[in-house]
């Protein structure tokens, strides 16, 4: 998938910040390999907005053509035109389609509509044909680095539907046998991060493998327990019900488990995993690769919403029913949750000795370097829409100047699979937001958008210079107009060395400075009041 363009005519959402935005990406037919957008400019320049549009267009596309796979109520308001391309099983591939709803001429709204290009027109697509359905991402996946409701809120509107549709499906319709299906819209955050890297650990391929846990210096996974608890400890909740899908799910981590428990009175499963290649090949057996347990892992993560008081789903539901996203559905207590992780531990070797590593010893950035290589890694398969809102937030210096060359050496992202075969990565598309010069010194002018309000407008545009291989310096006079690339303080202090006369406290100020350019013009101005004085 590749998107073109996208008119954002009205957004209620993000309070008409994007009202009448547009934004050309790239030409039809023009996109080669895996092509990330990077979206760089100053607080409140409305990145993250765009990427929770994007995710609201898709969630409107998604309810109209696979109501099934999207039961969150969209935002019925939202006027918009997208246009993109996307890979098919029938020709000509790739699809270049158009999806729009715009106001009507009587100043209502027209009704949703999806068109095809065939030949030089544009055909309509029914909705209700299955074809139109296959005309849309398999998956938009989220990325957030902290609690930032402006991109989770429609993820989280999905997700509470999800595990309202298991609830009722197991109390209704106990012998079932068809599985709800998961939502297209994936979140992923920090409370999802153990079901992405234990999934990765588990049946990620050993190239894979090294490529989440080289950076942190870990040899592997050793051991870890899954909880499933279907009776809260605490408050006025009822049991879980689970589905019958879920049910099997949940018998399956039973037969893969090392040791188990069950706690009827709690209705508490406790599995515990020493992870060894046998281990491997029992979640093989039942899981074909590190996505479909990961969805597994995922589905059963989704019903920690049925652990939050139904009151405060209710008043969640209605305010994001009015897009009203200042704040976000809490998290359970771990004690009330219905699926987590615990105990989750690694090895390492060093002076030839393995030691054990906890999970909870390792830092934010490792953690969150883990989750989107993870992330990456996992969904190889074409038709992906990924939104990352500052995926490197947490990384250090250095590990920020290799995110991107660390995603590319992905064995999926580059188009390579293990097996010699051709990822799906490259059939994907990917934008990111930062505030840092990193990632857009990697990425070629054409593909970084900067950001910014010139009054109450949001515009974006391609910067002024080619920012492939330009220095951080240049990039962040470029985009935030920071030159010198100086802290505040300091650049205060220098500028006022420079004008003065003292040359006692100009000489003084020099000791204290840093190398820098600006220390060179300091330098200066003392040499000039030395020559005056004599």
């Amino acid at each position: 998938m590749k998107l073109l363009r996208v008119h954002v005519m009205s957004a209620s959402s993000c309070g008409g910040l994007l009202n009448g935005f547009e934004l050309p990406l790239r030409r039809p037919a023009t996109a080669e390999g895996f092509e990330p957008f990077c979206l760089i400019g100053p607080n409140g320049a409305g990145k993250s907005q765009f990427l929770q549009v994007l995710a609201e267009i898709f969630q409107t596309l998604f309810q109209a053509c696979v109501s099934a796979e999207e039961r969150g109520k969209p935002d019925s308001t939202l006027l918009f035109e997208i246009e993109y391309e996307i890979g098919v099983d029938s020709p000509p591939s790739p699809a270049r389609v158009r999806a729009s709803r715009k106001p009507a001429e009587d100043g209502g709204v027209s009704p949703l509509r999806i068109e095809r290009r065939e030949d030089l027109e544009w055909i309509d697509c029914p909705l209700e044909d299955p074809a139109t359905g296959e005309l849309l991402p398999k998956r938009v996946i989220a990325y957030t680095s902290g609690d930032n409701e402006t991109l989770s809120a429609p993820f989280l509107v999905s997700r509470g539907a999800y595990a309202d549709a298991v609830a009722t499906q197991a109390l209704e319709n106990p012998d079932e046998e068809t599985p709800v299906p998961e939502p297209r819209l994936l979140l992923i955050d920090y409370s999802t991060h153990l079901e992405v890297l234990a999934a990765n650990l588990l049946l990620g391929t050993a190239r894979q493998r090294r490529k989440l846990l080289d950076f942190a210096e870990l040899d592997d996974i050793h051991s870890f327990r899954c909880i499933v608890q279907l009776k809260p400890r605490s408050g006025p909740q009822k049991s879980v019900k689970l589905t019958n899908e879920l049910q099997q799910a949940v018998e399956r981590l039973r037969l893969c488990a090392t040791s188990f428990d069950y706690d009827p009175k709690r209705q508490l499963h406790t599995f515990d995993y020493l992870v060894t290649e046998e281990t491997r090949k029992a979640f093989a057996h039942y899981w074909a690769d590190a996505f479909e347990l990961y969805t597994t892992f995922h589905k059963l993560g989704m019903l920690n919403d049925l652990a939050i008081p139904r009151t405060t789903r209710v008043r969640f539901q209605q305010q994001t029913g009015e897009r009203r996203f200042a704040t976000r559905l809490p998290e359970p207590q771990d004690e009330d949750k219905v699926f987590r992780f615990e105990r989750v531990k690694f090895t390492k070797r060093a002076a030839g000795e393995t030691t054990s590593v906890d999970y909870v010893a390792l830092s934010d950035g490792e953690h969150q370097q883990a989750l989107l290589l993870g992330v990456m890694g996992m969904l190889s398969y074409p038709r992906l829409l990924f939104l990352l809102d500052e995926p490197e937030s947490h990384f250090n210096p250095q590990w920020r100047v290799k995110c991107i060359s660390r995603i590319l050496e992905l064995p999926t992202s580059n188009g390579a699979r293990d097996d010699g075969g051709v990822g799906g990565a490259t059939e994907q598309e990917c934008l990111l937001t930062t505030h840092a010069p990193f990632v857009p010194s990697d990425l070629p002018r054409e593909r970084v958008l900067v950001f910014s309000k010139q009054g109450e407008e949001i515009v974006a545009g391609r910067p002024e210079i080619e920012t492939y291989g330009a220095t951080f310096d240049t990039i962040l006079n470029t985009c935030f107009d920071v030159l010198p690339p100086i802290s505040d303080v300091a650049r205060g202090e220098i500028e006022e060395l420079q004008a003065s006369e003292d040359q006692q406290a100009v000489r003084d100020g020099l000791d204290r400075l840093g190398p820098s350019v600006e220390k060179g013009f300091v330098a200066d101005r003392l040499r000039k009041l030395e020559e005056e004085g004599g």
